[in-house]
């Protein structure tokens, strides 16, 4: 038996795709062998019912103060966790929820304290790609984050990751950034604390309906530069 997990999912504006996505979830999660289960939705201010869709389905409602951004949403459902672990997935769950196996496994097996799903170890098992322009623009931005940063990561952006929480809590807490950036600033943080982290490849396939648009991914770039400005100025103590 194993012990308790949260699952935070952050949407907006996600009443068409949350239902689907949380019966998978929950089909999961009536199989599997954890102890205590728990999925939380934070809505960051959707203009929809996105909410009511998520409650239909069985989950906690977690509602930010209006329209924050992913990094405020992540950073609002982990510090409300109430599992042992935690993982992050993003509403499409373009990585299937059963990959959470794989991060589980790499976990215990390498006493890591953060499991990262990662697109870029072995893209045989990317069965649906983004357009060529977006995968050119992930690698560029991947060579960009290790410059900066000088993380090893291969893949920070895939929105599937596992935490233990009680790490989570501490990384969270000093997170500043609230776009799409971070990914980045939250593994930057976890090893100047001194965390293990290890990247373990997953299934994944694209899912039209991306809110990421070419601005913000844009500004992702500009997030690294404050990260490293961050750390320079030991914010993140």
């Amino acid at each position: 038996m194993r012990r308790s997990i949260s699952i935070i999912v952050p949407a907006f504006n996600e009443e068409n795709r949350l239902p689907r996505t949380l019966s998978k979830v929950r089909e999961y999660l009536d199989r599997s062998d954890w102890e205590f289960a728990e999925i939380a939705v934070v809505n960051d201010g959707s203009r929809d019912r996105t909410a009511e869709a998520a409650r239909a389905a069985g989950a906690r409602v977690l509602e930010n103060p209006g329209n924050r951004g992913k990094g405020y949403s992540v950073r609002h459902g982990v510090l409300d966790a109430r599992g042992d672990w935690t993982l992050i997935t993003d509403a499409d769950l373009s990585a299937p929820i059963e990959d959470l196996e794989r991060l589980w496994d790499a976990a215990r097996a390498g006493g890591l304290q953060i499991a990262i799903g990662s697109r870029a170890l072995d893209r045989s098992l990317v069965g649906v790609h983004q357009p060529a322009f977006r995968e050119a623009m992930g690698r560029l931005f991947n060579l960009a984050m290790r410059a900066v940063t000088g993380l090893p990561f291969r893949d920070t952006q895939c929105g599937f990751k596992l935490f233990e929480t009680r790490a989570a809590r501490e990384i969270f807490a000093r997170q500043r950034v609230d776009g799409f950036g971070f990914d980045v600033e939250a593994l930057f943080i976890a090893l100047r604390l001194g965390y293990r982290a290890g990247e373990v490849p997953v299934r994944w396939n694209d899912v039209e309906g991306t809110k990421v648009s070419l601005w913000r991914g844009a500004a992702a770039f500009l997030d690294l530069a404050r990260v490293r400005w961050n750390g320079l100025l030991g914010r993140y103590k």
